[in-house]
């Protein structure tokens, strides 16, 4: 099915030809047409299905014209409470700023102002744009929270709500955020919700129902949970030999962009570190890296001057970055379901990929319930000699200079906790010096103990000699 074949407006055809789309995907197909009609709807798709350009698509069909600037601040709302018509709420910084990105094309002819707040970044700087008035808003549901009991941002005017990946707000202890932002919104008889998710499960459906007006219920290939188009592959290594392993089908496979996945910060760095000694240029992104940095970092790789991105699980959803031809799970996910959010990384929007999985000693439990979950066994590669290639081992200079840092390291954390003792200390005796005065104003008692030992008993034999002697007894 042709996008043209769909009545929509001539502004969002040219968004879509801009965008280089043609022909719909299974999700769109299935979706387009009931949301399109102004229904709701509770969809089921994978990531790298094109579920984002549908919501996307029924927001700037419905939405029309831009409001007027004076419409932003709607009647009985304060001067800095801003009213958006439609609203995207998305689980992580990375996604809600992808969407964004995807919206500025699909609406570019619309006309329509666009705004993605999150967490991380400046909080004015968001504020001050969110001021300005916004006809779609994008975000988190920390910020948008923090901005709506602020008083920055009104949701008594949405036309339209979307909820994406609503099965990862649960996992992220989120969906407590999302009914406090439904329930302030239009009743579900008077705006239109769409709710996508990669599983319809029961608590999903009941957060559709309990929230939206008899939406549809749409799955795409609910019994394919991997994508067809990525090849995986399984080596069963020791965890000793998976970097030489790495090494060689790095050198065989030659990928021009690739994620790998770890289960820990401290093992992305190792791996970072090892890859960029041994030639292979890398950077990871971790859920405690600033949000600047990390945007910097995915701008790289997006704009392929960084071939290898690695990453921990908050990196595996949300992310949609063309071109990723190969995913290394470097370690085997301890979840079922980032297996498949991790691969789902490459083969987007029809195109192919590998995926290469190992499986260690330590990881290698998590395999059993990563299979019984996509219903598949992953096929089994064993690797001949020839793909494990030697690691370039540090130099003596670099150990030392490791050392050395680890050793400036230390010192810094030893002096830093030695400021925090001695400034516990300071607060301590100036509570004891600054203490409150007992009822009738008079200051609390010294502490009979206190002073040095030996000073105190100087002073009580001072008082002793000073002491009159008694007088004689008298005779009797």
């Amino acid at each position: 099915m042709e996008f043209d074949q769909l009545n929509l407006r001539p502004e969002v055809l040219f968004g879509i030809k801009d965008a280089g789309f043609t022909s719909l995907t299974s999700v769109q197909e299935a979706a387009l047409p009931v949301t399109l009609g102004g229904k709701d709807a509770a969809v089921q798709a994978q990531t790298g299905t094109g579920k984002t350009a549908a919501f996307l698509i029924t927001i700037f069909n419905r939405l029309g014209p831009p409001s007027s600037p004076s419409a932003a601040v709607q009647a009985g709302q304060p001067a800095s409470a801003r009213a958006p018509r439609a609203i995207v709420i998305a689980p992580t910084r990375e996604l809600a700023v992808q969407i964004l990105e995807d919206a500025k094309i699909l609406g570019a002819h619309t006309g329509l102002r666009m705004l993605a707040v999150y967490g991380g970044v400046d909080y004015q700087k968001q504020k001050d744009e969110l001021d300005k008035g916004v006809d779609l808003l994008v975000g988190t549901p920390g910020r948008l929270i923090d901005y709506f009991k602020q008083k920055h941002l009104s949701l008594k005017h949405i036309e339209i709500a979307v909820v994406d990946e609503a099965d990862r707000m649960f996992d992220m202890g989120f969906i407590a955020d999302i009914r406090y932002m439904l329930r302030r919104m239009p009743p579900f008889d008077r705006r239109q919700a769409m709710l996508f998710s990669a599983t319809l499960s029961f608590r999903v459906m009941e957060l559709a129902y309990e929230h939206m007006n008899n939406p549809g219920k749409i799955e795409i290939n609910p019994e394919q949970v991997t994508v067809e188009k990525v090849e995986q592959s399984l080596f069963h290594v020791g965890r000793h030999e998976k970097f030489s392993l790495l090494l060689g089908l790095l050198k065989k496979e030659a990928p021009p962009r690739s994620m790998m996945f770890v289960n820990t910060k401290r093992e992305a760095e190792k791996l970072v570190e090892r890859l960029n000694r041994n030639g292979y240029p890398a950077n990871m992104i971790s859920g405690d890296i600033p949000q600047k940095k990390r945007l910097r970092i995915l701008s790289e790789f997006k704009a392929g001057e960084l071939p290898i991105l690695i990453g921990t699980d908050v990196a595996s959803r949300g992310l949609h970055i063309e071109g990723v031809t190969h995913v290394f799970n470097y370690d085997l996910p301890q979840d079922p379901e980032d297996y498949v959010h991790r691969i789902g990384r490459t083969a987007r929007a029809g195109a192919t990929g590998k995926a290469f999985s190992f499986a260690d000693e330590e990881y290698v439990f998590g395999l059993e319930p990563i299979e019984k979950y996509i219903g598949m066994k992953i096929p089994v590669v064993w690797p001949d000699e020839g793909l494990f290639i030697r690691e370039k081992k540090r130099t003596p200079e670099e150990i030392k200079a490791a050392l050395e840092r680890d050793r400036q390291r230390r010192e810094e954390r030893a002096a830093l906790e030695e400021r925090r003792r001695g400034r516990g200390r300071s607060a301590a005796s100036g509570g004891r010096r600054g203490g409150a005065k007992k009822e009738g104003g008079q200051p609390p008692a010294a502490n009979p103990g206190a002073g040095q030992p030996g000073e105190q008993a100087k002073k009580r034999n001072r008082r002793r000699k000073k002491k009159p002697p008694s007088p004689p007894a008298p005779l009797s």
